[in-house]
């Protein structure tokens, strides 16, 4: 179908758009911003007065638990719950039940995604077999079946050797190595941030260099093999400034941070709320201005839902023994809005750090498959109405996993429609 977006306010960090525009859409991809391209005829029309259009959003970060975790989440639930929050594009890490260390987990995960329809997923392959951290994946096969990108999820590789080697075959490939930042001898057994609210419930805590230490480590074996690296969800203040020194001296690094971590702290536990329990642990009021201002600064180039969907069980548990994570698809667009509500951005650089940023990590801008409105990129937009008020309730959320510590909370944006590749995932507006 031609469609032709009306009357919105268009967004488009990438190209330095903010104007009211339509857009049209032609066969896939964009055909043209303001006046119809010659011989256009739209099939359809989408009126999205008193609204904003800006490209799909990219999710760099979500766990869909599927294969192996299907009592949780399914492929199809969770790409449903992105297509509702106005995302097109997220990557998927390894994780144990689904290592993604074989080709035909890769292909499983695409195939199974293609299948559901509704929004566009991007494995990130094994950068060891198993996740063990002893052998490498064979990146050079993963590669070839579809994966953009390579990382060992939260399994630390605890040998620097190995470590190494995998940074130097990656490098070779041309892959982005995607890393988790934490000491395993450092965090083992935390579920908390070490400091007073630890020491107060009696948990173990996770302090913060067990994510200083790994980002230092990183940093020189980065520094000698010269693979692009993308550090993701940071924690803390001190990791942030570490990253901004070696930008600055030119390695080729960015980073990442949960929406979670510029809303909660370590003092949002209470009496042992497991819906905060998460890794890494929600830190310290000075962390979390720390990335706000790593956020303002650009040093954290994108924001991401570390999306990690669980059954109601997986936090009845107490806390130490509670599954961490949160559910995090549907709040990623209202929490980055809130980011320009509060001052902290502006709206055109909030709706940057979840399309044209992460889309350039990932290496989707240039070619116009995710990022931006350029001419002849790939139709994948959101349309949003920015005003509207709304509660996040449990039973309203698309997403199997109900866990999340905002439920309760008043949000302010909702998704009116969701194309991917101009075909309608998602659609409530007129």
């Amino acid at each position: 179908m031609n469609i032709t977006i009306q009357h919105g306010r268009l967004i488009d960090p990438a190209n330095g758009i903010d104007t009211h525009t339509d857009l049209h859409i032609a066969e896939g991809v964009i055909a043209g911003v303001g006046e119809a391209p010659n011989g256009f005829e739209a099939d359809s029309h989408i009126n999205a007065e008193g609204k904003i259009v800006c490209p799909g959003l990219v999710d760099l970060r979500a766990r869909l638990r599927e294969p192996g975790g299907e009592s949780r989440a399914t492929i199809a639930s969770e790409t449903a719950a992105a297509a509702a929050a106005g995302i097109t594009t997220l990557a998927c890490p390894p994780d144990p039940s689904q290592p993604i260390d074989t080709p035909a987990l890769v292909d499983l995960i695409r195939h199974r995604a293609k299948q559901s329809g509704h929004c566009r997923v991007l494995p990130l392959g094994a950068l060891t077999q198993g996740l063990a951290g002893q052998q490498l994946a064979e990146m050079r096969t993963l590669k070839q079946a579809g994966c953009i990108g390579v990382s060992n999820g939260l399994q630390a590789v605890e040998s620097t050797a190995v470590m190494r080697r995998a940074m130097e075959y990656a490098a070779s490939q041309g892959l982005t190595v995607f890393l988790h930042a934490e000491d395993p001898w450092l965090a083992a057994g935390g579920c908390a941030h070490e400091g007073a609210v630890s020491v107060r419930l009696g948990l173990t805590g996770i302090p913060e260099a067990a994510e200083t230490i790994a980002v230092a480590r990183e940093l020189q074996l980065i520094e000698q093999t010269g693979v692009r690296a993308h550090f993701c969800h940071l924690s803390t203040a001190r990791a942030v400034r570490m990253i901004a020194r070696a930008r600055y001296d030119g390695l080729p690094v960015s980073a990442d941070v949960a929406a979670h971590q510029l809303y909660l702290t370590d003092m949002d536990i209470g009496y042992f709320d497991t819906q905060c329990h998460v890794r890494p642990p929600l830190r310290s009021q000075r962390d979390r201005e720390g990335l706000r201002e790593g956020l303002k600064q650009g040093t954290i180039n994108a924001i991401c839902s570390d999306h990690q969907p669980h059954g109601a069980d997986a936090k009845l548990a107490p806390f130490p023994a509670s599954e961490p994570g949160i559910s995090g698809l549907e709040t990623l667009l209202p929490l980055s809005l809130r980011l320009a509500d509060e001052g902290l951005l502006s709206l055109s650089e909030a709706i940057a750090r979840v399309t044209r940023y992460p889309a350039e990590i990932l290496g989707l801008l240039e070619s116009g498959e995710a990022g931006s409105l350029s001419v002849g990129a790939r139709a994948d937009v959101c349309v949003f109405d920015p005003e509207p008020y709304w509660e996040l309730r449990a039973e309203a959320l698309v997403s199997s996993g109900h866990n999340s510590p905002f439920l309760g909370w008043e949000l302010k944006g909702r998704v009116d429609c969701t194309l991917m590749a101009g075909e309608l995932t998602y659609h409530t507006c007129d």
